[in-house]
C-alpha cells in the first residue's frame, strides 16, 4: 500500500512560547496516531530543534525533520520557509502549515490551520510588527489553501466573514483534550499547602494576557469582600505565568485592596495544576476571547464546576456544563459562583458527558478527514501534469 505522505510545517513553533496553538496543533497530529488514522500516512515533522526535546511523544511516531534556520529570526524564517522548506515539501500529498500562514512558493495541497483571529478583534493586544505581519501573509494563505482547519465553529464563522472564503473550504478540526485522571485528596491537600491555598477557592489557568480578563476576577473579590457575602472568605488563585497585564493587575489589587485574597503561583508542574483545580470550588473563565478553550475540558475531566463568560467560545465548549456569565461586573461573577455551588452535582454531571466531545480520538479523525480529502485531488492533478 502506498501511503499518503503528509509534510506539517512547525517551523514557527517555539516550543513553551506560543501557548495554546502548541497544545492543539501538537494533540491533533497525536490523535491521528491514537484513533489509528495515520496507518496509511507518512507524516513528516519540520520543526525546531528544540521540538524533539519537549515533544518526545512523537519519536517513532512521525519523521522529524530540524530546521536549519533560528524560529526567532522572522525574516530568515520566511524565506526558508519558500526555499530550504519549499523544496523539501515539493512531493508531498498534502503540506499542512500550522501557524496561520503559508508561504508563497511550494505546494498548493495545503492544509492550513487558523487558530484564531484575535489581532482583527483586539489589535490593541498585538505589537504593531505582529499585526502588519498578519494582516499581509493570513489573507493570501487563506486564499491558497485547498482546505483552512479551525477549532471551532466561532472561528470558522470569522474565518469565512473576514476573507470571504467559501464555506465548504474551512472545517472543524475540533481540539483533542486527553483524559486527565483526578489526583487523590491527599494529594490535593499536599499541593494545597505548598501554594498556601485554603478549602474555599476558585482557580484560573490562564497567562496573564489582557484579553483573559483577569481584572473580572479582581472585582468579583470586591463584590464578595462583606462578611454578610456567602464568599467573603473565597480566595482566587491565578495559576499561569506572567504576561503584558501582569504589571496591572497587581496595581489593581492594591488599590482595590484585594491582594491578600489573590494566590499567584506562576508557571507550575501539570500536576500541581491539577490538584489545584481539582480542589476548588469552581474553575472561573473570563476570557473575552478564545478560539477553544482546553482548560474547560480540563476542569470537566477533573470532576470541577465551570464558571464562563459568554464568549462563542467559551460557550461552544461549555455547552451545558458550565455556569455562564454575560456581564463583566464583580456582582455577576459572584452570582454565577454562588449558582455553580448550588448545582454543584449537576455540573460536574454534565462536564463528564460533554468532555466526550473533544477526545484525541476525535480530532484525529476530523484530521485525517481533511488530508484524505485534499490528497485524492492533488495525486490527480499531478498525474494529469505527468509529474
Amino acid at each position: 500500500m502506498t501511503k499518503l505522505r503528509i509534510d506539517v510545517n512547525l517551523t514557527w513553533l517555539a516550543p513553551s512560547r506560543v501557548g495554546g496553538s502548541e497544545e492543539y496543533l501538537c494533540r491533533q497530529l497525536l490523535g491521528l496516531f491514537a484513533a489509528g488514522e495515520a496507518d496509511d500516512l507518512s507524516v513528516r515533522l519540520f520543526c525546531q530543534p528544540s521540538f524533539q526535546a519537549a515533544h518526545p511523544e512523537f519519536s517513532g511516531r512521525a519523521e522529524l525533520v530540524t530546521t536549519p534556520f533560528r524560529r526567532d529570526v522572522r525574516g530568515a524564517r520566511i524565506i526558508a520557509e519558500n526555499t530550504w522548506l519549499a523544496l523539501r515539501t515539493r512531493s508531498a500529498d498534502v503540506v499542512h502549515h500550522g501557524g496561520g500562514t503559508a508561504p508563497i512558493v511550494g505546494r498548493r495541497s495545503i492544509l492550513l490551520t487558523v487558530h484564531d483571529l484575535q489581532y482583527l478583534q483586539f489589535p490593541q493586544y498585538f505589537s504593531r510588527a505582529r499585526r502588519e505581519y498578519l494582516a499581509r501573509l493570513m489573507p493570501g494563505s487563506v486564499k491558497r489553501a485547498e482546505l483552512v482547519g479551525v477549532p471551532s465553529e466561532f472561528v470558522r464563522g470569522t474565518v469565512i466573514d473576514a476573507f470571504g472564503v467559501d464555506s465548504d473550504r474551512v472545517l472543524v478540526v475540533p481540539h483533542g483534550v486527553p483524559d486527565v485522571e483526578r489526583p487523590r485528596d491527599q494529594e490535593i491537600a499536599s499541593v494545597r499547602a505548598l501554594y498556601g491555598v485554603g478549602s474555599d477557592y476558585v482557580v484560573y489557568p490562564a497567562i496573564t494576557h489582557p484579553h483573559k480578563g483577569h481584572g473580572v476576577l479582581l472585582q468579583f473579590l470586591a463584590a464578595t469582600a462583606s462578611p454578610k457575602h456567602d464568599l467573603h472568605d473565597v480566595v482566587v488563585v491565578f495559576v499561569g505565568a506572567e504576561g503584558s497585564a501582569e504589571a496591572t493587575l497587581r496595581a489593581v489589587a492594591d488599590a482595590a485592596g484585594v491582594s491578600g485574597r489573590v494566590v499567584r503561583t506562576g508557571r507550575i508542574p501539570t500536576a500541581h495544576r491539577d490538584a489545584l483545580v481539582a480542589g476548588a470550588l469552581a474553575v472561573v473563565f473570563p476570557s473575552e476571547y478564545e478560539g477553544f478553550g482546553a482548560p474547560l475540558v480540563e476542569a470537566m475531566d477533573l470532576g470541577v464546576p465551570v464558571v464562563a463568560s459568554d464568549h462563542p467560545a467559551v460557550v461552544e465548549v461549555c455547552g451545558d456544563a458550565a455556569t455562564i456569565v454575560r456581564s463583566r461586573s464583580g456582582e455577576a461573577w459572584a452570582a454565577a459562583v454562588s449558582d455553580a455551588s448550588s448545582r454543584r452535582d449537576q455540573l460536574i454531571s454534565a462536564g463528564h458527558v460533554r468532555r466526550k466531545a473533544f477526545t484525541l480520538e476525535r480530532s484525529g479523525v476530523a484530521l485525517g478527514g481533511a488530508y484524505r480529502r485534499i490528497a485524492p485531488t492533488q495525486r490527480s492533478i499531478t498525474a494529469s501534469n505527468g509529474d
